[in-house]
Protein backbone atom coordinates (compact mmCIF):
# COMPACT_ATOMS: atom_id res chain seq x y z
CA UNK A 1 0.00 0.00 0.00
CA UNK A 2 2.78 2.70 0.99
CA UNK A 3 4.50 1.78 -2.50
CA UNK A 4 1.50 1.95 -3.96
CA UNK A 5 0.96 5.20 -2.40
CA UNK A 6 4.17 6.54 -4.01
CA UNK A 7 3.35 5.79 -7.58
CA UNK A 8 -0.36 7.14 -7.30
CA UNK A 9 -0.86 10.60 -8.97
CA UNK A 10 -3.33 13.22 -8.27
CA UNK A 11 -6.91 11.22 -8.42
CA UNK A 12 -9.36 12.48 -11.13
CA UNK A 13 -12.51 14.48 -9.67
CA UNK A 14 -15.65 14.49 -10.94
CA UNK A 15 -18.39 16.98 -9.86
CA UNK A 16 -21.10 14.78 -9.70
CA UNK A 17 -19.67 11.92 -6.85
CA UNK A 18 -16.41 14.21 -5.99
CA UNK A 19 -12.50 12.49 -5.60
CA UNK A 20 -12.72 9.03 -5.02
CA UNK A 21 -11.05 7.16 -1.81
CA UNK A 22 -7.70 5.50 -2.05
CA UNK A 23 -8.37 2.28 -3.81
CA UNK A 24 -5.82 0.30 -0.97
CA UNK A 25 -8.16 1.20 1.56
CA UNK A 26 -11.22 -0.69 -0.77
CA UNK A 27 -8.51 -3.32 -0.36
CA UNK A 28 -7.41 -2.92 2.54
CA UNK A 29 -11.44 -4.30 4.03
CA UNK A 30 -11.68 -6.29 1.10
CA UNK A 31 -8.95 -8.36 2.75
CA UNK A 32 -10.51 -7.64 5.52
CA UNK A 33 -13.56 -9.50 4.81
CA UNK A 34 -12.24 -12.46 3.68
CA UNK A 35 -9.68 -13.06 6.86
CA UNK A 36 -13.25 -12.53 9.09
CA UNK A 37 -14.80 -15.25 7.11
CA UNK A 38 -11.85 -18.15 6.93
CA UNK A 39 -11.37 -17.30 10.75
CA UNK A 40 -15.54 -17.92 11.91
CA UNK A 41 -15.13 -21.04 9.76
CA UNK A 42 -12.81 -22.36 12.46
CA UNK A 43 -13.22 -20.35 15.32
CA UNK A 44 -15.77 -17.77 16.88
CA UNK A 45 -13.89 -17.57 20.25
CA UNK A 46 -10.27 -16.18 21.49
CA UNK A 47 -9.13 -16.68 18.01
CA UNK A 48 -11.50 -14.37 16.16
CA UNK A 49 -10.77 -11.59 19.47
CA UNK A 50 -7.75 -11.78 18.24
CA UNK A 51 -7.95 -11.47 14.54
CA UNK A 52 -9.84 -8.10 15.59
CA UNK A 53 -7.27 -7.03 17.35
CA UNK A 54 -4.65 -7.25 14.55
CA UNK A 55 -7.44 -5.56 12.50
CA UNK A 56 -7.55 -2.56 14.64
CA UNK A 57 -3.45 -2.43 14.59
CA UNK A 58 -3.69 -2.00 11.05
CA UNK A 59 -5.87 0.24 10.80
CA UNK A 60 -3.79 2.50 12.98
CA UNK A 61 -0.79 1.14 10.40
CA UNK A 62 -2.56 2.08 7.48
CA UNK A 63 -3.64 5.86 8.87
CA UNK A 64 -0.37 6.47 9.89
CA UNK A 65 1.86 5.01 6.89
CA UNK A 66 -0.80 5.68 3.98
CA UNK A 67 -2.73 9.07 4.94
CA UNK A 68 -0.57 10.79 7.53
CA UNK A 69 3.14 10.43 5.98
CA UNK A 70 1.64 11.82 2.71
CA UNK A 71 -0.43 14.62 3.73
CA UNK A 72 0.74 17.57 1.48
CA UNK A 73 3.85 19.41 2.91
CA UNK A 74 4.70 23.07 3.34
CA UNK A 75 7.81 23.94 1.41
CA UNK A 76 11.07 21.61 1.64
CA UNK A 77 11.99 22.46 4.95
CA UNK A 78 8.44 22.22 6.61
CA UNK A 79 8.80 18.92 5.47
CA UNK A 80 11.91 17.53 7.78
CA UNK A 81 10.23 19.74 11.00
CA UNK A 82 7.22 17.31 10.90
CA UNK A 83 7.98 13.93 12.44
CA UNK A 84 5.20 11.52 13.21
CA UNK A 85 5.61 8.38 15.68
CA UNK A 86 5.62 4.99 14.56
CA UNK A 87 2.81 2.52 15.15
CA UNK A 88 4.12 1.22 18.23
CA UNK A 89 4.73 4.04 19.71
CA UNK A 90 1.28 5.49 19.55
CA UNK A 91 0.66 4.09 22.83
CA UNK A 92 -3.03 5.57 23.36
CA UNK A 93 -5.43 7.98 21.28
CA UNK A 94 -3.66 11.14 22.88
CA UNK A 95 -0.59 10.07 20.94
CA UNK A 96 -2.44 9.49 17.72
CA UNK A 97 -4.05 12.54 18.16
CA UNK A 98 -0.96 14.54 18.29
CA UNK A 99 0.20 13.32 15.50
CA UNK A 100 -2.42 14.10 13.04
CA UNK A 101 -2.51 18.00 14.50
CA UNK A 102 1.34 17.89 14.30
CA UNK A 103 1.25 19.14 10.18
CA UNK A 104 -1.54 21.97 10.91
CA UNK A 105 0.68 22.97 14.30
CA UNK A 106 2.89 23.79 11.42
CA UNK A 107 0.88 24.89 9.11
CA UNK A 108 0.03 27.45 11.37
CA UNK A 109 3.53 28.46 12.36
CA UNK A 110 4.42 28.92 8.85
CA UNK A 111 1.70 30.93 7.51
CA UNK A 112 2.79 33.32 11.00
CA UNK A 113 6.28 33.73 10.19
CA UNK A 114 4.89 35.20 6.63
CA UNK A 115 5.49 32.44 4.30
CA UNK A 116 3.43 33.14 0.84
CA UNK A 117 4.15 28.71 -0.18
CA UNK A 118 0.70 27.46 0.48
CA UNK A 119 -0.63 24.38 -0.84
CA UNK A 120 -0.97 23.60 -4.45
CA UNK A 121 -4.37 23.44 -6.49
CA UNK A 122 -3.26 19.38 -6.39
CA UNK A 123 -2.40 19.51 -2.81
CA UNK A 124 -5.70 20.53 -2.17
CA UNK A 125 -7.04 17.93 -4.16
CA UNK A 126 -4.76 15.03 -2.21
CA UNK A 127 -5.95 16.55 1.05
CA UNK A 128 -9.49 16.31 -0.11
CA UNK A 129 -8.48 12.58 -1.18
CA UNK A 130 -7.19 11.56 2.18
CA UNK A 131 -9.91 12.55 3.63
CA UNK A 132 -12.72 11.04 1.86
CA UNK A 133 -10.43 7.88 2.44
CA UNK A 134 -10.53 8.06 6.50
CA UNK A 135 -14.43 8.82 6.06
CA UNK A 136 -14.90 5.79 4.21
CA UNK A 137 -12.53 3.81 6.96
CA UNK A 138 -15.03 5.34 9.68
CA UNK A 139 -17.89 4.28 8.08
CA UNK A 140 -16.54 0.75 7.05
CA UNK A 141 -14.91 0.39 10.59
CA UNK A 142 -17.97 0.95 12.36
CA UNK A 143 -19.43 -1.90 10.14
CA UNK A 144 -16.71 -4.05 10.71
CA UNK A 145 -17.12 -3.80 14.52
CA UNK A 146 -20.63 -4.46 14.62
CA UNK A 147 -19.92 -7.84 12.32
CA UNK A 148 -17.13 -8.94 14.81
CA UNK A 149 -19.58 -8.32 17.61
CA UNK A 150 -22.63 -10.66 15.36
CA UNK A 151 -19.75 -13.44 15.10
CA UNK A 152 -18.12 -13.73 18.13
CA UNK A 153 -19.13 -15.48 21.29
CA UNK A 154 -20.73 -13.66 24.09
CA UNK A 155 -17.65 -13.95 26.62
CA UNK A 156 -16.11 -11.82 24.31
CA UNK A 157 -18.57 -9.22 22.66
CA UNK A 158 -18.14 -6.68 25.19
CA UNK A 159 -13.66 -6.76 24.49
CA UNK A 160 -14.14 -5.91 20.87
CA UNK A 161 -14.01 -2.10 20.63
CA UNK A 162 -13.15 -0.03 18.07
CA UNK A 163 -13.52 3.15 19.61
CA UNK A 164 -9.97 4.29 19.60
CA UNK A 165 -9.48 3.87 15.72
CA UNK A 166 -13.01 5.44 14.99
CA UNK A 167 -11.86 8.65 17.28
CA UNK A 168 -8.72 8.47 15.24
CA UNK A 169 -10.45 8.93 11.92
CA UNK A 170 -12.32 11.80 13.12
CA UNK A 171 -9.18 13.17 14.01
CA UNK A 172 -7.71 12.96 10.49
CA UNK A 173 -11.20 14.16 9.30
CA UNK A 174 -11.26 16.93 11.23
CA UNK A 175 -7.21 18.17 10.95
CA UNK A 176 -7.68 17.81 6.60
CA UNK A 177 -11.00 20.47 7.26
CA UNK A 178 -8.81 22.95 8.89
CA UNK A 179 -5.95 22.33 6.85
CA UNK A 180 -8.46 23.39 3.75
CA UNK A 181 -9.62 26.67 6.29
CA UNK A 182 -6.16 27.46 6.73
CA UNK A 183 -5.28 27.21 3.19
CA UNK A 184 -8.02 29.55 2.30
CA UNK A 185 -8.32 31.83 5.22
CA UNK A 186 -4.73 32.59 4.44
CA UNK A 187 -5.08 33.15 0.76
CA UNK A 188 -7.11 36.25 1.35
CA UNK A 189 -4.85 38.34 4.30
CA UNK A 190 -3.30 40.18 0.55
CA UNK A 191 -6.79 41.64 0.04
CA UNK A 192 -7.50 42.56 3.96
CA UNK A 193 -3.97 44.31 4.18
CA UNK A 194 -4.72 46.16 0.80
CA UNK A 195 -7.77 46.84 2.38
CA UNK A 196 -5.96 48.60 5.76
CA UNK A 197 -3.85 50.31 3.53
CA UNK A 198 -6.44 52.49 2.13
CA UNK A 199 -6.79 56.40 3.04
CA UNK A 200 -10.16 56.24 3.99
CA UNK A 201 -10.08 59.87 5.55
CA UNK A 202 -9.72 60.59 1.63
CA UNK A 203 -12.66 59.03 0.12
CA UNK A 204 -15.10 61.64 -1.09
CA UNK A 205 -17.56 59.93 -2.99
CA UNK A 206 -19.12 56.36 -2.71
CA UNK A 207 -18.37 54.62 -6.09
CA UNK A 208 -18.33 50.99 -7.50
CA UNK A 209 -17.05 48.24 -5.05
CA UNK A 210 -13.33 48.49 -3.81
CA UNK A 211 -10.75 46.52 -5.44
CA UNK A 212 -10.10 44.49 -2.00
CA UNK A 213 -13.46 43.26 -2.32
CA UNK A 214 -12.72 41.51 -6.00
CA UNK A 215 -9.93 40.63 -4.61
CA UNK A 216 -11.60 38.28 -2.35
CA UNK A 217 -13.95 37.43 -4.10
CA UNK A 218 -11.96 35.90 -7.00
CA UNK A 219 -10.05 34.07 -4.28
CA UNK A 220 -13.19 32.64 -3.22
CA UNK A 221 -14.43 31.49 -6.48
CA UNK A 222 -11.23 30.23 -7.16
CA UNK A 223 -10.93 27.37 -4.17
CA UNK A 224 -14.06 27.02 -2.90
CA UNK A 225 -15.68 25.21 -6.62
CA UNK A 226 -12.38 22.81 -6.34
CA UNK A 227 -13.09 21.92 -2.66
CA UNK A 228 -16.98 21.29 -3.17
CA UNK A 229 -16.48 18.76 -6.56
CA UNK A 230 -13.86 17.09 -4.27
CA UNK A 231 -16.29 16.60 -1.35
CA UNK A 232 -18.98 15.85 -3.60
CA UNK A 233 -19.99 12.34 -2.05
CA UNK A 234 -19.05 13.78 1.40
CA UNK A 235 -21.78 17.44 1.18
CA UNK A 236 -21.74 17.23 5.11
CA UNK A 237 -17.80 17.83 5.59
CA UNK A 238 -17.75 20.38 2.47
CA UNK A 239 -20.54 22.50 4.50
CA UNK A 240 -18.42 22.21 8.03
CA UNK A 241 -15.20 23.55 5.96
CA UNK A 242 -17.50 26.87 4.62
CA UNK A 243 -18.95 27.07 8.27
CA UNK A 244 -15.32 26.67 9.67
CA UNK A 245 -14.08 28.99 7.30
CA UNK A 246 -16.44 31.79 7.88
CA UNK A 247 -16.41 31.37 11.43
CA UNK A 248 -12.60 32.81 11.33
CA UNK A 249 -13.17 34.80 8.01
CA UNK A 250 -15.32 37.13 9.60
CA UNK A 251 -13.38 38.12 12.95
CA UNK A 252 -10.02 38.63 11.12
CA UNK A 253 -12.87 40.94 8.67
CA UNK A 254 -13.77 43.17 11.54
CA UNK A 255 -10.49 43.31 12.61
CA UNK A 256 -9.29 44.62 9.11
CA UNK A 257 -12.27 47.20 9.88
CA UNK A 258 -10.98 48.33 12.87
CA UNK A 259 -7.35 49.40 11.25
CA UNK A 260 -9.15 51.50 8.60
CA UNK A 261 -8.38 55.02 10.13
CA UNK A 262 -9.11 57.34 10.21
CA UNK A 263 -12.03 57.47 8.23
CA UNK A 264 -14.55 59.78 7.05
CA UNK A 265 -18.29 59.52 6.77
CA UNK A 266 -18.08 58.58 3.28
CA UNK A 267 -15.38 56.49 3.65
CA UNK A 268 -17.55 54.68 6.40
CA UNK A 269 -20.22 54.66 3.86
CA UNK A 270 -18.02 53.11 0.61
CA UNK A 271 -16.92 50.60 3.98
CA UNK A 272 -20.52 49.56 4.61
CA UNK A 273 -21.06 49.21 0.70
CA UNK A 274 -18.20 46.87 0.43
CA UNK A 275 -19.23 44.61 3.59
CA UNK A 276 -22.92 44.36 2.60
CA UNK A 277 -21.14 43.09 -1.55
CA UNK A 278 -18.98 40.91 0.50
CA UNK A 279 -22.07 39.64 2.69
CA UNK A 280 -23.97 38.83 -0.14
CA UNK A 281 -21.42 36.66 -1.76
CA UNK A 282 -21.02 35.00 1.48
CA UNK A 283 -24.24 34.00 1.97
CA UNK A 284 -24.24 31.73 -1.02
CA UNK A 285 -20.67 30.71 -0.56
CA UNK A 286 -21.12 27.24 -0.19
CA UNK A 287 -23.02 27.73 -4.29
CA UNK A 288 -20.07 29.60 -5.34
CA UNK A 289 -18.92 29.23 -9.11
CA UNK A 290 -15.86 29.92 -11.00
CA UNK A 291 -17.66 32.23 -13.17
CA UNK A 292 -20.07 34.97 -11.31
CA UNK A 293 -22.50 34.02 -15.06
CA UNK A 294 -23.19 30.50 -13.84
CA UNK A 295 -26.20 30.93 -11.46
CA UNK A 296 -26.41 28.41 -8.20
CA UNK A 297 -28.66 25.48 -8.24
CA UNK A 298 -29.33 24.63 -4.64
CA UNK A 299 -29.26 26.81 -1.45
CA UNK A 300 -27.16 27.18 1.12
CA UNK A 301 -27.50 25.37 4.36
CA UNK A 302 -29.53 27.77 6.91
CA UNK A 303 -27.27 26.72 9.94
CA UNK A 304 -23.79 28.30 7.20
CA UNK A 305 -26.27 31.50 6.66
CA UNK A 306 -27.11 32.27 10.29
CA UNK A 307 -23.48 32.36 10.90
CA UNK A 308 -22.67 34.63 7.79
CA UNK A 309 -26.01 36.88 8.57
CA UNK A 310 -24.73 37.35 12.35
CA UNK A 311 -21.27 38.10 11.99
CA UNK A 312 -21.53 40.34 8.87
CA UNK A 313 -24.37 42.04 10.46
CA UNK A 314 -22.41 43.37 13.05
CA UNK A 315 -20.07 44.48 10.82
CA UNK A 316 -22.56 46.39 8.69
CA UNK A 317 -23.61 47.86 12.46
CA UNK A 318 -20.48 48.73 13.31
CA UNK A 319 -19.95 51.20 9.95
CA UNK A 320 -23.34 52.75 10.97
CA UNK A 321 -21.84 53.76 14.47
CA UNK A 322 -18.41 55.26 12.67
CA UNK A 323 -21.12 56.96 10.02
CA UNK A 324 -23.06 59.13 13.08
CA UNK A 325 -21.91 62.24 14.40
CA UNK A 326 -19.20 62.24 17.60
CA UNK A 327 -20.89 65.06 19.00
CA UNK A 328 -22.37 65.06 21.61
CA UNK A 329 -20.65 61.66 23.24
CA UNK A 330 -23.59 60.75 24.66
CA UNK A 331 -25.48 60.23 21.76
CA UNK A 332 -22.31 58.61 19.68
CA UNK A 333 -22.21 56.13 22.66
CA UNK A 334 -26.29 55.76 22.85
CA UNK A 335 -26.10 55.32 19.02
CA UNK A 336 -23.22 52.29 19.33
CA UNK A 337 -24.99 50.43 22.45
CA UNK A 338 -28.57 50.72 20.60
CA UNK A 339 -26.72 49.33 17.18
CA UNK A 340 -23.87 46.87 18.18
CA UNK A 341 -24.67 43.69 20.07
CA UNK A 342 -22.60 43.68 23.00
CA UNK A 343 -20.72 46.27 23.86
CA UNK A 344 -17.75 46.59 25.03
CA UNK A 345 -15.38 49.34 26.17
CA UNK A 346 -12.67 48.40 24.27
CA UNK A 347 -14.65 48.08 21.14
CA UNK A 348 -15.57 51.76 21.73
CA UNK A 349 -12.11 53.07 22.01
CA UNK A 350 -11.82 51.50 18.66
CA UNK A 351 -14.11 53.09 16.73
CA UNK A 352 -13.45 56.34 18.38
CA UNK A 353 -10.09 56.08 17.08
CA UNK A 354 -11.55 54.99 13.00
CA UNK A 355 -13.54 58.84 14.44
CA UNK A 356 -10.44 59.87 14.46
CA UNK A 357 -10.97 61.65 17.63
CA UNK A 358 -7.47 61.69 19.77
CA UNK A 359 -7.04 59.63 22.98
CA UNK A 360 -7.36 62.49 25.43
CA UNK A 361 -10.66 63.00 23.83
CA UNK A 362 -11.83 59.87 24.64
CA UNK A 363 -12.61 59.80 28.29
CA UNK A 364 -16.17 61.98 27.90
CA UNK A 365 -17.44 58.74 25.74
CA UNK A 366 -16.08 55.81 27.82
CA UNK A 367 -17.52 57.34 31.04
CA UNK A 368 -20.98 57.61 29.17
CA UNK A 369 -20.78 54.15 28.17
CA UNK A 370 -20.08 52.82 31.45
CA UNK A 371 -22.99 55.26 33.00
CA UNK A 372 -25.02 53.59 30.39
CA UNK A 373 -23.94 50.04 30.98
CA UNK A 374 -24.33 50.77 34.75
CA UNK A 375 -27.82 51.93 34.24
CA UNK A 376 -28.59 48.39 32.36
CA UNK A 377 -27.15 46.26 35.33
CA UNK A 378 -29.04 48.62 37.97
CA UNK A 379 -33.11 47.83 36.39
CA UNK A 380 -32.73 43.84 36.38
CA UNK A 381 -36.53 44.14 36.52
CA UNK A 382 -37.24 46.63 33.68
CA UNK A 383 -37.43 45.11 29.89
CA UNK A 384 -36.14 48.55 28.52
CA UNK A 385 -33.67 50.60 29.00
CA UNK A 386 -34.37 54.37 28.53
CA UNK A 387 -31.49 56.36 26.87
CA UNK A 388 -30.78 59.66 25.84
CA UNK A 389 -31.86 60.47 22.06
CA UNK A 390 -30.92 63.70 19.74
CA UNK A 391 -33.47 65.80 18.36
CA UNK A 392 -35.78 65.33 15.94
CA UNK A 393 -33.92 67.16 13.06
CA UNK A 394 -30.57 65.17 13.92
CA UNK A 395 -32.87 62.03 14.24
CA UNK A 396 -34.41 62.42 10.72
CA UNK A 397 -31.05 63.61 8.91
CA UNK A 398 -28.92 60.35 10.47
CA UNK A 399 -32.02 58.42 9.41
CA UNK A 400 -32.42 59.73 6.41
CA UNK A 401 -28.33 58.79 5.27
CA UNK A 402 -28.47 55.46 6.38
CA UNK A 403 -31.62 54.92 4.13
CA UNK A 404 -30.10 56.23 1.17
CA UNK A 405 -26.91 54.18 1.75
CA UNK A 406 -29.17 51.17 1.50
CA UNK A 407 -30.78 51.86 -1.56
CA UNK A 408 -27.64 52.78 -3.24
CA UNK A 409 -26.72 48.85 -2.12
CA UNK A 410 -29.95 47.40 -3.34
CA UNK A 411 -29.90 48.95 -6.60
CA UNK A 412 -26.33 48.20 -6.98
CA UNK A 413 -26.74 44.50 -6.56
Amino acid sequence: FVEDMKKQGVPETKPETGTSVLSSCGDLFVFYKKCLVQCTELSTGKPLLSLANLFKKYLREYMHRVILANLPKIGGEATKSIQFPTVSQLKDLKDISQATSGLLQNFSSFMKEGETVRFSENDQVMICTFLVTAEYCLDTAQQLEQKLKQKVEAEFKDEIKFAGELDMFHSVISNCLSLLVQELESSCDTALINMSKINWSQVHQVGDESVYVSQLISTWRGMVPRVRDCLASSRKYFTQFCVKFVSNFIPKFISSVYKCKPVSTVGAEQLLLDTHSLKTVLMDLPNICESAAIKPSRKAPVAFTKVVVKGMTRAEMILKVVMSHSEPPNLFVDQYIRLVQDPESNELVKLLDMKGIKRNDHAPFLQFFKDAQNQVKGEDSSDEISFSVASADDSLSEETRIRKLEKLIKKRL
